[in-house]
């Protein structure tokens, strides 16, 4: 389903039909503008709107139409803002109010009252814009004109946020077993989660999926073994006739089962945990990792809220460079001071410099068969580190641009793919408001979804967003935290 973005065009019934029509022309003209430049969703122009009850039917029918993920308004001429009332109470779709004009210079010696009246949308936005902030109404406003890349680009983040929010609405998670035991941050109210984003998670045995795992089909695993080889670099153990062969068969036993029972259950995400692994012979890996990349959540040892969050950031810049994450070691110098982030397998191979190697190697932990998994190195570039956790009254996201740079070495005995960044401002400033936030340690790492479309999503979820970036201090920080607890305390209802 290709999502859509409905445009809306504000006027009144006072200017008569001619210029109504122009206004109808006008609007068209600043769509054609905008789609133009590269819009990434469908826009899809409605009618101009001059009464209150034509406003509350097309906002009751964008919040109807699964395709429509948010509305953009412009007031071309002046509304009055009364009629905006029942209908902007109604929308449940994210907001933009786009404030442009069709024309980007003043024809300074031939303006008259006509083209004043016509041309009036720094006067009419003004209304809107009142109306909204009376309200409440969550919202976006973007100002200039509609030609001009850079306001494009602010709306196309606001677009990819609406889309993530709408697959998050929709968004059914596996658990396979519980979360890790005695681990705080994991835990979470799933109840509150489903309630406040629309995310259905539900728990399942873990031998339901071995069931799956078994049954797979030897066609079916010897298709996604030749599909390994074709792309990426085995090592020589796993390919075949190797000594190791039979561990790479079993990790597409496994991708080929859970891969069935994500798709026959409707899932858009999943976790496993190593506590709970029943009849798996080996800690998924290698099908977690190749699951990721399609655009699936994952969250290890039973996170459900990183794999919410993982699989809503993919959905926002589908194909794009995000994986799942952990803040595993630090190197505080000589030189300047980084994070190395890995996980125990599982780091999504979107995010890799290079073509990953499929490798084997122990594992300390779970009790299980040496698993099989995608070794490499993060692309360089800038991204943004992101946490969910869950406060008790609220959900709250912390997020750090950090910027992804290559090891100072190579790191041939580390046996998983990993990613090393430079955190902003610094990494002992960034770990400061990090730990004082309380965001989790598993997080999501994306270079393809920035800080204000996070923003915007926070506005659209009115949850609560923690921004740690270049002009952060930590005490500055410190008082938005505490500003933030008595806000949300304040505004939750009876």
């Amino acid at each position: 389903m290709t999502p859509q973005v409905w445009f809306l065009t504000g006027s009144q019934g006072l200017y008569g039909p001619e210029t109504l029509d122009q206004v109808a022309d006008q609007s068209g003209q600043i769509q054609r503008m905008l789609t133009g430049n590269g819009l990434v969703a469908e826009l899809v122009g409605k009618p101009v709107l001059t009464g209150s009850a034509a406003i509350r039917d097309v906002m009751l029918a964008a919040n109807a139409d699964p395709s429509c993920v948010g509305v953009i308004a412009w007031m071309h001429t002046f509304s009055p803002a009364k009629m905006w009332i029942t209908g902007l109470d109604a929308l449940r779709k994210p907001l933009l109010h786009l404030h442009t004009q069709l024309n980007e210079a003043l024809p300074w010696e031939s303006i008259d009252m006509d083209f004043m009246n016509l041309n009036q949308a720094a006067h009419g936005d003004r209304e809107f814009g009142f109306i909204q902030a009376r309200l409440g109404v969550p919202r976006k406003t973007v100002a200039g004109h509609a030609a001009d890349p850079g306001v494009v680009e602010r709306i196309n983040r606001w677009a990819r946020a609406a889309i993530g929010v709408q697959h998050l609405r929709t968004l059914r998670l596996a658990r396979f077993g519980d979360n890790m035991r005695d681990v705080a941050v994991t835990e979470g109210d799933k109840v509150e989660a489903e309630l406040r984003f629309g995310v259905s998670v539900n728990t399942y045995g873990v031998n339901d999926l071995v069931e799956l795992v078994d049954a797979a089909g030897e066609d079916e695993v010897g298709k996604l073994v030749a599909e390994y080889a074709d792309a990426y670099e085995l090592a020589p153990e796993l390919a075949r006739g190797g000594d190791r062969h039979e561990s790479l068969r079993y990790a597409a036993r496994i991708e080929a089962g859970l891969r069935r029972f994500l798709t026959d259950g409707g899932f858009g995400a999943f976790t496993t945990n190593f506590e709970d692994l029943g009849g798996l012979r080996q800690l998924p890996g290698l099908a977690v990792q190749r699951l990721m990349a399609e655009g699936y959540g994952f969250g290890g040892e039973g996170d459900w809220k990183t794999s919410v969050l993982l699989a809503t950031v993919k959905a926002m810049a589908p194909g794009g460079r995000t994986s799942f994450m952990e803040d595993y070691t630090y190197h505080f110098g000589p030189g300047e001071p980084k994070i190395l982030g890995a996980h125990m397998l599982e780091v999504c191979p979107t995010i890799a410099a290079g073509t990953p190697r499929v490798e084997i190697h122990p594992l300390g932990i779970g009790n299980r068969e040496d698993p099989v998994r995608l070794v490499f190195d993060a692309a360089p570039g800038p991204a943004v580190v992101i946490g969910l956790a869950d406060m008790g009254e609220r959900f709250r996201l912390v997020a750090n641009e950090v910027d992804v740079v290559p090891p100072d070495a190579p790191l041939p005995r580390l046996p998983v793919a990993r990613a090393v960044w430079k955190p902003r401002p610094s990494l002992s400033a960034s770990a400061e408001c990090w730990l004082t936030a309380g965001g989790p340690h598993h997080t999501v790492l994306t270079a393809a979804v920035g800080s204000e479309t996070l923003r915007d999503f926070a506005t659209m979820l009115n949850t609560e967003l923690l921004l740690i970036d270049t002009s952060t201090n930590v005490s500055d920080f410190s008082d938005r935290i505490r500003w933030n607890q008595a806000y949300y305390r304040l505004a939750r209802p009876l």
